[in-house]
């Protein structure tokens, strides 16, 4: 057979992942401060997109649509709206696309005159009153329409240099000691650790290392107990001190914390030579202890965690699933500045072609918010759905579920609902959970009933140890015979393992802390 070219005509179909549908993709697992700020980034750089209040005539934040029905009929009603011509934005208070409009102007002018301020009712005007008036303007709020800021009347919370500069004069009177010791402070971390090397901090001041020394063994003085220490052993070491209880058994205690951290007491009860009543003892007082003395000065750097769904009970005994509208960026198109511009750049066509650019982009950025939210919205009704049991009685009626049941139930992919149950949260009657919590794996029943939920498993062993005393302090077998007897075939290393990832010791370390805190307790 020869070879020849040819030219053939076929017909394919492929998915092509284009930039946009990338984009679609990263929306959907966006968290709520990422999506925020993903947006503002947009209507920077697109002149045609605003971000519209909370007062721009949408609905508040208690009206937003609670079923599936009412959320696509509101984009209907504000399709009808905006006529044939409009695009269509977000449903409901969520997004919509709307033409800016000015702001109306007063037209009434502002009394200013003093009998606003001094009625005739109110007694003879005298000299004073322009005193008074002064006053009365210069108080906070006054004159602009604005209350009292409660911020402006709190204390600054006190800080950990704070706290610390302020003992040094009642300890160091020398300026040279307490120029050491402001150096030594600035050197401090979050914990009240010094980090710095005493030898290179007494290079940079120019002063010998025994004056540096001197002053960081004032320092150690401070309050807290146990700042300005460069280690765990010696921050404990100083709170012992304080509490006149660093004697030589306890010194050595302290100097073998990583025996201490095996929980190797039988080597500690050699090292110490005490024996184990005394060892207990011991463990009760370092117990006591603070391991970071700084912390009570440092605010947690925590990052509050809004909820992108909330559920509530409504009144006929159902779940009424809501979009927090709080997470939700209400996203404006700009039609009317779109047509002005347009009208007045018709003969540059770089620049008209800047603005379907710009047009394109924010219909399209409109339609995925959109699309995200009713997919949140879908996901998170099909949970509340699978999980009623949960919701009415507890962690105990968790049931098993798995991606692929939500995924068939609303016809979509298990990709898509792993994005969507990525780092958002439902607020529950039950408390704030995040989408993933309620995907547990399926434990068998030894009843032949339904399964139970890992985490249902999980929590009933949290319960049963908690109910320990130290005389009958349960091994893993018998947790395991009394999850029979409740009807939740588990096996022991399957225990062993949800006990390890709780942080749970084991049994005879258990034992040995329970014996540790009744005895310090005075029981």
């Amino acid at each position: 057979m020869a070879l020849a070219a040819s030219l053939l005509l076929r017909q394919s179909q492929s998915l092509v992942m284009t930039p946009q549908l990338m984009q679609s993709i990263q929306l959907l697992q966006m968290t709520h401060l990422e999506l925020t700020q993903f947006i503002e980034n947009e209507v920077e750089k697109n002149p045609l997109l605003e971000l519209a209040s909370g007062d721009d005539g949408s609905r508040a934040a208690g009206d937003a649509p609670s079923t599936e029905d009412d959320y696509y009929s509101v984009n209907e009603e504000r399709a009808d709206k905006h006529g044939e011509g409009a695009e269509a934005g977000l449903s409901g208070d969520l997004y919509e696309t709307a033409t800016a409009g000015s702001a109306g102007e007063m037209t009434e002018p502002f009394d200013s005159s003093l009998e606003n301020v001094f009625p005739d009712d109110a007694g003879p005007r005298t000299a004073d009153a322009p005193e008074l008036l002064g006053q009365w303007k210069s108080m906070p709020g006054a004159g602009d329409g604005e209350g009292y800021d409660l911020d402006d009347f709190v204390a600054a919370q006190t800080t950990l240099r704070d706290h610390l500069s302020a003992q040094v004069p009642f300890s160091l009177t020398s300026p040279v000691d307490r120029l050491i010791a402001s150096h030594l402070i600035d050197q401090l971390d979050e914990s009240a650790y010094l980090s710095a090397d005493l030898t290179e901090t007494a290079l940079k001041l120019g002063k010998p290392l025994a004056d540096v020394e001197r002053v960081l063994d004032a320092l150690q003085q401070f309050d807290p107990p146990g700042v300005f220490a460069r280690t765990l052993s010696e921050c404990l070491a100083i709170q012992l001190r304080a509490r006149d209880r660093f004697d030589p058994a306890m010194a050595e205690l302290v100097g073998n914390l990583e025996l201490l951290a095996r929980r190797d007491f039988a080597t500690l009860k050699k090292l110490c030579g005490v024996d184990e009543e005394d060892l207990l003892d011991m463990l009760a007082e370092i117990r006591k202890l603070d391991p970071k003395p700084g912390t009570r000065f440092q605010p947690g750097v925590s990052e509050s965690v809004v909820p992108d769904i909330v559920v509530r009970a409504a009144p006929d005994g159902t779940w009424l699933v809501e979009l927090n509208a709080e997470t939700l960026p209400r996203v404006l198109v700009n039609h009317e500045y779109y047509a002005s511009v347009s009208r007045r750049t018709e003969r540059a066509s770089d620049d008209q072609a800047f603005l379907s650019e710009c047009l394109q982009n924010a219909n399209w950025l409109t339609r995925s918010l959109d699309q995200r939210a009713k997919t949140i919205m879908k996901v998170a009704s099909e949970i509340v759905r699978q999980q009623d049991a949960f919701l009415l009685h507890g962690v105990d009626h968790l049931r098993p579920l798995n991606l692929k049941t939500v995924a068939e139930a609303i016809k979509m992919h298990e990709s898509t609902v792993s994005r969507v149950t990525s780092n958002k949260y439902m607020l529950t009657p039950r408390g704030l959970f995040e989408l993933k919590y309620f995907f547990t794996v399926s434990i068998g029943s030894s009843e032949g009933g339904d399964n139970h939920s890992a985490e249902s498993v999980r929590h009933r062993i949290r319960l049963i140890i908690a109910q320990e005393t130290p005389e009958a302090v349960l091994s893993d077998d018998d947790i395991v015979d009394m999850l029979k007897e409740a009807g939740v075939d588990i096996a022991r290393r399957t225990v062993a393992k949800y006990r390890e990832a709780m942080n749970i010791p084991s049994s005879v370390q258990r034992r040995r802390e329970k014996r540790a805190v009744a005895r310090a307790a005075g029981f």
